[in-house]
């Protein structure tokens, strides 16, 4: 059974930082690609970025230069590293593969930038 558990989001101003983890069970990890996503009120849920099993990894224009996200193979763990944060980055961050896969949906972190 596959669980991803997202964690590391908080209430930060507008120039600040965080680090999302999640938390990665089952087998799907390690061959797979994995995605941040966030979906913000009222909007749909973007992908913002991704790494693949190999370690390359794609971004989202509205964030590329800002976040970074890695992987650690051996703890099963996939991060996010959020940098100069804009109001408009607030929302709730999930991690999936991708393409995701609907029942691989966790709860999410929420993360929330004021200027």
């Amino acid at each position: 059974q596959v669980q991803l558990v997202e964690s590391g989001g908080g209430l930060v101003q507008a120039g600040g930082s965080l680090r999302l983890s999640c938390a990665a069970s089952g087998s799907v990890f390690r061959v797979n690609t994995m995605g941040w996503y966030r979906a913000a009120p009222g909007k749909q849920r973007e992908l913002v970025a991704a790494i693949t099993a190999g370690g390359s990894t794609n971004y989202a224009d509205s964030v590329k230069g800002r976040f970074t996200t890695s992987r650690d193979i051996s703890k099963n763990m996939v991060y996010l590293q959020m940098d100069s944060l804009k109001p408009e980055d607030t929302a709730v961050y999930y991690c999936n593969i991708q393409p995701a896969v609907l029942n691989y949906w966790g709860q999410g972190t929420q993360v929330t930038v004021f200027s």
